[in-house]
C-alpha cells in the first residue's frame, strides 16, 4: 500500500516536497516513481528510481527541476519539486512496480497511491 502526501497550493517559482510512504517488506526490491494527471489529460510520467537508487529517470518537462529519492530503510519515496510552474498543477501519484519493462509507462506499475493535489498559481 502506498500513501502520498505533501501536496498543496503554492505560487510559481516555489518549491514543494512530496512524500510517499509504503507498507510491506519488499519496498526495496521495487522500482518506484511519480506520475501526475491534470484535468482532461492523460497520466504523465514524472520520475522514477530503480531499486537501491541505482538509476533515476525523469520526464522531459521536469528534468533539472525535480529530484526523486528513496529511503528503503524507512519505506519512503520523495519528490523534491523546485521552480514550480502553473503547468505543474496536477494530482501526483506515487507508484511501484517490480522490474517494469518501461519505467515511464504507467501500465507497468501495479501499485498506486491515492494521489495528492499540487496547485501552482501564477
Amino acid at each position: 500500500q502506498l500513501q502520498a502526501s505533501g501536496g498543496g497550493l503554492v505560487q510559481a517559482g516555489d518549491s514543494l516536497r512530496l512524500s510517499c510512504a509504503a507498507s510491506g517488506r519488499a519496498f526495496s526490491t521495487y522500482t518506484v516513481g511519480w506520475f501526475r494527471q491534470a484535468p482532461g489529460k492523460e497520466r504523465e510520467f514524472v520520475a522514477s528510481i530503480r531499486r537501491s537508487g541505482s538509476n533515476t529517470y525523469y520526464g522531459d518537462s521536469v528534468k533539472g527541476l525535480f529530484t526523486i529519492s528513496r529511503a528503503d530503510a524507512k519505506n519512503t519515496l520523495d519528490l523534491q519539486m523546485n521552480s514550480l510552474k502553473p503547468e505543474d498543477t496536477a494530482v501526483y501519484y506515487c507508484a511501484a512496480a517490480y522490474a517494469p519493462r518501461y519505467y515511464s509507462d504507467p501500465n507497468g506499475y501495479a501499485y498506486w497511491g491515492q494521489g495528492t493535489q499540487v496547485t501552482v498559481s501564477s
